[in-house]
C-alpha cells in the first residue's frame, strides 16, 4: 500500500503527512509567523511549510502576469507580489525552524531559487517543489543532490513532464519521492479539483513514489474541505493546505486557505475515517450478540416421532438463540431422532439418533 515515510514515522491510507503551508501569509511578520506554526500544531497538522524566495530570482519585472484571480489578490504581476513579501532570509528561517521543532512539527519551506535549497536543506526534513518549477532541470538536480526525501507537487504538468522530473531527481540522488496531484488555479473550483488524478499518479508512479493531493479549493462556508477528505480517503498520503490566521484577508492566499478550527476538523475527521476503516483482520467479535440471536436455526415444522427419517419438509430455519445452525441443514435431512420433537422446538445436536 502506498506509503511515505520521514526517519521513524511513516503515513499511510487515512493517516497521511499532513502540510500547513503558511507561505508568505505570515505578511512578513515573523511573530505572526510564529503563532501560526503554534496554530499548527495545536490542529495537529505535521508540518508547516513556508516558500523562500527573492523577487528578482523568481519572476520577471516586465513580463511575469499574474496568473490567479485577481479579484482576491490584485498584483498585475507576479514580481510585484513576490516583491512584497520576500524579506524573509537565512535568519528568519533558522527561527521559524526552532519554532517548529519547540512546537513539536516539521519545518518546512519550498525552495525557488539555488540558494534558497541551500538554506532549506539545512533546515527541513525534506524538500518541496512547486508545480511550476517541476521542469525547472538545475533546480531539481540541485535538491536531488542533498539526497533528502523530496515532495513534488504535478499541477500544470504532463505525466511525460512528471516522468523526466522523477528520472532528474532521481539521478542526482533524491531520496523518497513524493507527487502531489495538484490544479494550479487559486482558488480551484470544486468541479476543477479532477481528484481522479490520484488515482492515476498512483497507477503511474506508486511502484516508485508516494502520491499526495496539494488542495487549492476553497473551504466550504462551515469550514469543511471534501477535496482533501475525498483526497485522503483516495489514498494520499502526504496533503498539502494553505493555512491562514484571518480567512477574510486580502491577498496571498489567504481567500483559499484553512484555518487552525478547520485543520483540527479536518485531522478530528481522519481519525474517524481510520476508526471506521478498521483493519484488513476478520474480527467479527464485536458481532457476538448478531451471531446468537439473528441467524436462525433449524426447528420442527411438525410434531416428529423417535426413529423417524427426517424430511426437509418437517423442518424451518427460524431465527433462535438455541437449536442447530442453519448451516448444518444438510446433516438434519435425512437423520433420525432419539426423542419425540414437538412442533416449533428447536433442534438440538443431543436429539439426533
Amino acid at each position: 500500500m502506498n506509503k511515505f515515510s520521514l526517519g521513524s514515522r511513516e503515513y499511510g491510507f487515512l493517516s497521511p503527512y499532513v502540510i500547513a503551508e503558511i507561505g508568505v501569509n505570515h505578511e512578513g511578520d515573523l511573530d505572526r509567523a510564529k503563532r501560526m506554526i503554534a496554530s499548527i500544531a495545536k490542529a495537529g497538522a505535521h508540518a508547516a511549510k513556508f516558500q523562500s524566495y527573492k523577487a528578482d530570482l523568481l519572476a520577471a519585472r516586465a513580463s511575469s502576469p499574474a496568473y490567479w484571480d485577481r479579484n482576491k489578490e490584485a498584483a498585475s504581476s507576479q514580481h510585484e507580489l513576490f516583491q512584497r513579501w520576500d524579506g524573509f532570509g537565512e535568519v528568519e528561517y533558522i527561527a521559524l525552524a526552532q519554532e517548529c521543532k519547540n512546537c513539536g512539527i516539521d519545518f518546512m519551506s519550498t525552495p525557488f531559487d539555488l540558494g534558497a535549497v541551500d538554506v532549506v536543506s539545512e533546515l527541513a526534513p525534506n524538500i518541496k517543489v512547486a508545480s511550476a518549477d517541476l521542469t525547472n532541470v538545475p533546480l531539481l538536480r540541485k535538491i536531488g543532490a542533498k539526497g533528502k526525501p523530496v515532495i513534488m507537487s504535478t499541477g500544470a504538468s504532463r505525466f511525460d513532464e512528471i516522468a523526466i522530473a522523477v528520472e532528474e531527481l532521481q539521478r542526482a540522488g533524491s531520496g523518497q519521492i513524493a507527487l502531489l496531484h495538484c490544479v494550479l488555479n487559486y482558488p480551484t473550483l470544486p468541479p476543477n479539483a479532477q481528484l481522479a488524478q490520484i488515482t492515476r499518479l498512483q497507477h503511474l508512479f506508486g511502484d516508485t513514489c508516494a502520491i499526495g493531493y496539494s488542495d487549492h479549493v476553497k473551504p466550504e462556508e462551515d469550514g469543511a474541505m471534501p477535496a482533501l477528505e475525498l483526497g485522503a480517503i483516495m489514498g494520499a498520503v502526504v496533503i498539502e493546505k494553505h493555512f491562514t490566521d484571518d480567512k477574510g484577508g486580502v491577498g496571498n492566499d489567504h481567500y483559499h486557505a484553512m484555518d487552525e478550527a478547520d485543520c483540527t476538523a479536518l485531522m478530528n475527521k481522519l481519525a474517524i475515517y481510520r476508526d471506521m476503516f478498521g483493519t484488513l483482520q476478520r474480527d467479527i467479535s464485536g458481532e457476538a450478540s448478531a451471531i446468537k440471536n439473528a441467524r436462525r436455526r433449524i426447528v420442527a415444522a411438525r410434531s416428529i416421532a423417535p426413529g423417524e427419517p427426517i424430511a426437509a419438509e418437517d423442518l424451518i430455519a427460524l431465527r433462535s438463540d438455541v437449536g442447530i445452525e442453519i448451516a448444518h441443514w444438510d446433516q438434519l435431512v435425512g437423520a433420525t431422532l432419539n426423542r419425540s420433537v414437538a412442533e416449533g422446538t428447536p433442534l438440538q445436536w443431543g436429539d439426533l439418533a
